[in-house]
């Protein structure tokens, strides 16, 4: 089999022309396999018919063998020369023809320098795109939470606003005067519990 990687070609036939060709020796020597069994069984079924035959069967597979080794032998030299003339002069891509894709290189062509330079150039625009990606989803990720607090903060004002409504329906002029006058109260509250609450363990432990 050849050695040749044949790369181009099998760009264009979407497989390796050995590969092809190794599907069709083993195709091939299938086929052989199975001749040499039918032709066996036919032997056998005359020897059958023969009387006083000294020809075993064993006698017949050694014989079949034999001759399925010859017959292999011959196979592969031809099958050696027809694969070099497929790989050569039908599976080949001759070196001055493009493939459409490839078309581009007459008009723009390049030397390995400045592909290596067009490659590191994409990568750079690959990991500067990246960059960007991330800091965009960061830039989403806090707006959505923007949007969060506008709404909690929202919900707070309206919250006052309703406070401060029904403080006047019942009098209260100044929603935040009475806002401040009630922290007061709750403060004073605070510290005449934390005052029975000491005055209590001390009774206790008296």
């Amino acid at each position: 089999m050849s050695v040749d990687p044949m790369t181009y070609e099998a760009q264009f036939f979407g497989f390796t022309p050995q590969t092809c060709m190794l599907r069709i020796y083993i195709a091939f020597q299938d086929y052989l396999f199975e001749v040499m069994q039918a032709v066996e069984q036919v032997i056998l079924k005359k020897l059958e018919g023969l009387p006083d035959c000294e020809i075993s069967p064993v006698q017949i597979r050694k014989c079949t063998e034999k001759f399925l080794c010859f017959l292999k032998g011959r196979f592969d030299n031809l099958f050696g020369k027809m694969e070099q003339l497929f790989l050569q002069l039908i599976l080949r891509i001759p070196p001055n023809i493009l493939l459409p894709e490839d078309k581009c290189q007459e008009t723009h062509p390049y030397s390995e320098k400045e592909f290596q330079l067009l490659q590191k150039e994409i990568e750079e625009l690959r990991e500067k795109y990246k960059t960007e990606l991330c800091t965009k989803q960061a830039l989403l990720a806090e707006l959505e939470e923007q949007k969060i607090v506008q709404a909690k903060l929202k919900q707070t004002l309206t919250l006052f606003d309703e406070l401060e409504n029904a403080g006047r329906d019942h009098g209260t002029s100044d929603f935040r005067e009475s806002l401040v006058s009630l922290v007061q109260n709750s403060r004073k509250l605070q510290n005449i519990r934390d005052k029975v609450e000491k005055e209590s363990k001390r009774l206790k432990i008296s």
